[in-house]
């Protein structure tokens, strides 16, 4: 049989690696060994982090509308309590966004709420 040299499938795998590790400080850029290394423990942020974003978001949303909410007089809470007792289904991105954008209809939401807390 003749002799097999593997030498540029491994040679594509650790450039193709090492592409991925542009940017990052001293010997991680550039030696295989530590790129892999660093990529393992990058990509394990990454894919945590992409999760943890919605979390964030969604905690804005809930302060946005928790200020928006307070300078009509009713407290964050009251609010949310309100819209599920009148099965008005929108989502706190939405909601945030209406505070933002539409004040006028989040302010007809924020009375509809109270009517239903009272």
């Amino acid at each position: 049989m003749p002799r097999v040299k593997r030498g540029k499938t491994a040679n594509k795998r650790r450039k193709n690696l090492l592409k991925h590790a542009k940017g990052f400080m001293w010997t991680r850029k550039s030696k295989y060994r530590q790129a892999k290394e660093a990529l393992l423990h990058a990509w394990t942020f990454q894919f945590n982090d992409r999760r943890k974003k919605k979390g964030y978001a969604r905690r804005l949303w809930q302060i946005q509308i928790g200020a928006a909410t307070k300078i009509e007089g009713l407290p964050y809470n009251k609010f949310i309590s309100g819209l599920k007792k009148a099965h008005i289904e929108l989502d706190r991105k939405i909601l945030s966004g209406l505070a933002q954008n539409e004040p006028e209809i989040f302010k007809k939401l924020v009375e509809i709420s109270q009517a239903q807390t009272k």
